[in-house]
């Protein structure tokens, strides 16, 4: 029932003015139908390039597809999504080229975004229940399987760059998508064209190249993959294309010339913490299990533990060792490194090895 707003169209602009009283920079509505979305997914995972994220070929339907692409299969009943954009864009250290310094990906440098998004939406899910009465209805943020690029572009919040990003011309691409999907029967709205048109800048800054194609990242080269969701050893031959980026990667962003002017988050929960986004490599690569979990309470950095962290910054000191003119700051470093030489942990224990054979 849609109770007071039988005028649908006056419901969806309501949405949208609660959204943005909730801190939302945009409401977008889509169907259920995700198109050629769930043929370009299945080739992907047959490609390999989900590389070990197991869970991306999860959650099959019966007829073997994948539920991601099928709204409908992961809440019986829906009917139409609503989907909401939120700007993560801080305002930071300016990145940086020094090799003494780490490179942080600007979305994990203040708090874990899933609880923020998550109970945002949870509020505009019940504020829309007070208009309408009672429905049914399911809240994501990254927590599900969910292609959220899609619908977010079928919903015109965007379109799909080359780097498989949604992309906004006023926005970017520096914000976060959540969704609610609803058995509400709400018209979708109408997708935007897209606007990168020859332009292959992130698909030439890739760092590792993980850009195959246009639409198409292979995660097993992506440093976003590779800091974050790699569990093992990170490849010998991509570890000095990793330079000193430690938690995932920017560049593809960076490059993207819609990116160039695009606003600053309104959140203050997403402004760095603990001047993460300054701090040297040697002083978070000194920082012992406790620190980590303290200091990082709330981050989305804790989410790859001590022991990932402490591999990814070993080949980060590793790559600054080949760059650095300083023979004293080198001497550092080769210090740092050479205090976790014994570490307890195999995976540290080899790639501060490998760091260490860089000078």
């Amino acid at each position: 029932m849609i109770g007071m707003h039988e005028n649908v169209a006056a419901l969806k602009d309501a949405i949208r003015d609660w959204g943005r009283e909730l801190g939302f920079d945009a409401i977008g509505f889509s169907g259920i139908d995700t198109g050629a979305a769930e043929a370009g997914l299945a080739a992907w995972l047959a490609a390999g390039c989900h590389g070990e994220m197991d869970y991306m070929a999860a959650h099959r339907t019966e007829n073997g597809g994948y539920k991601r692409a099928r709204p409908a299969e992961l809440l019986s009943g829906t009917r139409s999504v609503i989907t909401a954009r939120m700007n993560y864009h801080p305002v930071m250290a300016e990145a940086s080229a020094d090799p003494e310094r780490a490179a942080i990906s600007r979305y994990a440098l203040g708090r874990d975004y899933h609880k923020l998004l998550r109970a945002r939406l949870q509020k505009l899910a019940e504020r829309i229940s007070t208009e309408t009465g009672e429905f049914s209805y399911r809240v994501f943020t990254d927590s599900a399987p969910v292609l959220e690029a899609t619908l977010a572009a079928q919903s015109g919040l965007g379109w799909r760059g080359k780097h498989t990003l949604l992309l906004n011309r006023e926005a970017g691409s520096w914000f976060f998508l959540g969704e609610i999907f609803t058995a509400l029967d709400l018209p979708a709205d109408t997708p935007v064209t897209d606007h990168c048109g020859t332009c292959t800048a992130c698909i030439d800054h890739c760092p590792t190249q993980a850009i195959v194609a246009p639409g198409r990242v292979d995660a097993r080269r992506c440093i976003s993959y590779l800091t974050i969701e790699l569990k093992g050893s990170i490849p010998e031959t991509l570890r000095p294309l990793l330079g000193n980026r430690i938690y995932g990667c920017d560049d593809c962003q960076l490059a993207c010339p819609w990116n160039r002017d695009a606003p600053r988050t309104r959140e203050a929960d997403f402004a760095p913490r603990h001047a993460v986004d300054s701090a040297t490599l040697v002083e978070l690569f000194n920082w012992d299990e406790t620190q980590f979990n303290d200091k990082l309470a709330g981050s989305p950095l804790r989410r790859i533990g001590h022991e990932r962290w402490l591999r990814n910054i070993a080949v980060a000191l590793g790559n600054s060792l080949e760059v650095l003119v300083s023979v004293s700051a080198a001497d550092a470093i080769i210090a740092t490194l050479r205090a976790r030489a014994d570490h307890p942990s195999s995976l540290v224990r080899e790639h501060v090895a490998w760091a260490l054979t860089r000078r």
